[in-house]
């Protein structure tokens, strides 16, 4: 039996979206922060540009920018929800606790590329994607990677998810890692020069090769599986769910700005689940006094077992009372 998304859940996104997503023509575009030429960063014993540190992504910007229609959807609604930047103390960012840590200016979209700052996703994509948020109350399949505790992928891991935004770099000769928060996963970044793993090697998180172009690391991810998803942030339903196909090519680059400020980009292509490539931009703050707690994310994941579990019960509910008395 099919049981439609949870009604609560579904409420719940409406509702951060009405907070998280600005109106269209609302807010500038989406700028970098400018580089500070002045400034040189430091430097690990094997010559790295030293990122080194904690840093965070706290954001209130959408990911998207809205449609016209969810343009028009929002403005009706919003009589009904507080005015104003939802980044200061008392908003739905400042429930999460993350105190005095920075926050990213709101902008028009994260998605910077295409200009109209929507993911162009092939209609096939998106069928496959509804389809699975229609059924997820059949089985634990149709949830995404990131609900099932597995992984938020790469380079979705850095976009911003609204709660758990600390990042740990640490670098050693030939390698940079990066340790995320959320579902506590650990990222190896090799800069020496050493090639791909062969095609046959097919990964979750793809296989990253960094090298570094003056204060960018830049990263070149290939050979991903066919399993993972572009897990986003929770007001953008729209790509809750799109998967990922063996094409995927990701190319990331980390641009030092100044001490405080990494300029984050990440081209994404994927021939059988876009229409072109696209990009996404984002800042990423130093915070030096920013801690990373456990994230149990199995221990704590009653999600998935309480909508399976309820749509079970709702079955033998209906199944009884058909029954002849």
């Amino acid at each position: 039996m099919t049981h439609r998304f949870p009604v609560v859940m579904g409420t719940a996104c409406l509702v951060a979206s009405i907070y998280l997503v600005p109106v269209a023509g609302q807010l500038p575009g989406t700028t970098a922060k400018t580089v500070d030429k002045s400034w040189s960063p430091p430097r690990t014993p094997d010559g790295q540009p030293d990122i080194q540190g904690m840093w965070t992504n706290f954001d209130s910007t959408p990911f998207e920018a809205p449609s016209p229609e969810d343009a028009a959807r929002l403005a009706a609604l919003r009589q009904w929800f507080p005015a104003g930047d939802q980044t200061g103390p008392g908003s739905v960012w400042g429930a999460d606790g993350p105190g005095a840590a920075p926050r990213n200016a709101r902008r028009k979209a994260m998605v910077v590329e295409p200009e109209n700052g929507r993911v162009p996703v092939r209609p096939e994509a998106a069928a496959k994607k509804d389809y699975a948020l229609a059924h997820l109350t059949d089985s634990w399949e149709y949830h995404t990677p990131w609900e099932r505790c597995i992984t938020r992928g790469v380079p979705a891991g850095i976009f911003p998810g609204g709660y758990s935004a600390g990042y740990q770099i640490v670098q050693g000769p030939g390698v940079v890692v990066i340790h995320y928060e959320m579902i506590h996963e650990a990222r190896i970044i090799p800069v020496d020069g050493s090639p791909h793993h062969p095609q046959s090697i097919r990964l979750w998180n793809g296989d990253s090769r960094g090298r570094w172009e003056g204060n960018t690391l830049v990263v070149d991810i290939t050979n991903y599986n066919d399993k993972g998803s572009i897990a986003t942030n929770i007001a953008s339903q729209a790509m809750r769910g799109i998967g990922q196909s063996e094409q995927l090519h990701v190319v990331e680059r980390f641009t030092i700005v100044d001490a405080n400020t990494i300029n984050y980009e990440a081209t994404i292509d994927d021939p059988k689940t876009y229409t072109r490539p696209w990009k996404v931009a984002v800042p990423i703050n130093r915070d030096p006094t920013y801690q990373i707690f456990e994230y149990a994310c199995h221990e704590g994941n009653y999600a998935v077992p309480n909508t399976l579990g309820g749509a079970r019960a709702q079955e033998k509910a209906a199944a009884a009372a058909t029954k002849p008395k």
